[in-house]
């Protein structure tokens, strides 16, 4: 069985991707700490959690070549 080309991609998108939503989420710091901090915990934890969503297609594509189950 051949190595497959998508794990490493997979692996480096799913780096890319983290790096991203954590800029995107360190872009709005200033706006997020005006926030009362319990506000602020959830919204870090929820921006925390929601970066996982893209992760069961990607995470599919990289075991099968496709997309959708």
């Amino acid at each position: 069985m051949n190595p497959s080309w998508r794990k490493p991609a997979g692996a480096l998108l799913i780096v890319v991707l983290i790096v991203l939503w954590a800029v995107l989420v360190a872009s709005f710091s200033g706006a997020i700490g005006s926030l009362h901090p319990l506000a602020q915990a959830l919204v870090y934890i929820v921006t925390g959690i929601v970066w996982i969503a893209p992760l069961k297609p990607l995470l599919r594509w990289m075991e099968t070549g496709r997309w959708r189950a």
